[in-house]
């Protein structure tokens, strides 16, 4: 069963009310890498978290004037120190993609999962934030082996000219190194 262990054991979780029944929780093969951070720019705040549990203020900042009523969440968000959030468990279909689609396939959210980084376009991701890329991608090609390193994407690559993100910062050919490197303890 794909989804035995829908919650990451490593992970803070924290229960996102936006969120779905997948239309078959077993069609789940594709991983799409996003970067967020609240307000643009801005880290270790704790905006990216209010905005996943629909409790935003969105008169904190000037700039989250658009996010009213704005229902969103991702599988996971992982800030600038490493630190992993779980906010859905991945058996269900998380609001992160949007108006998308891979392989001529539409709605994303139906059959991916969402990992959120804390970041920019243009602002490097942390050593601390490609190991815990790395750890929780491994966990997930563990009980999802349909997503495959040619099915982990970025959210530009299923939204283009739409979004933008994880960015030409993100280092692709280091995160699959990393993550396709052998365990020295197996």
């Amino acid at each position: 069963m794909q989804n035995q262990y829908p919650w990451l054991p490593f992970a803070d979780h924290r229960s996102s009310p936006h969120f779905d029944e997948r239309p078959n929780e077993d069609d789940v093969d594709l991983l799409v890498i996003h970067n967020i951070s609240l307000p643009a720019g801005v880290f270790g705040t704790h905006y990216v978290d209010d905005l996943f549990m629909g409790n935003i203020d969105c008169q904190a900042h000037p700039t989250f004037s658009s996010l009213d009523g704005l229902r969103v969440s991702a599988h996971c968000f992982i800030r600038r120190n490493g630190q992993v959030i779980q906010y859905v468990p991945f058996s269900k279909r998380a609001w992160h993609a949007g108006v998308s689609s891979f392989s001529g396939r539409g709605q994303c959210n139906d059959f991916s999962i969402g990992i959120e980084m804390e970041g920019t376009d243009t602002t490097p991701y942390t050593d601390a934030q490609y190991e815990a890329l790395v750890a929780v991608s491994k966990a997930i090609l563990a009980q999802y082996p349909d997503i495959t390193p040619d099915r982990i994407v970025g959210h530009c690559d299923i939204a283009p000219g739409r979004k933008t993100d994880p960015g030409d910062i993100f280092d692709w050919q280091r995160y699959f190194n990393m993550l396709l490197q052998k365990s020295t303890i197996e």
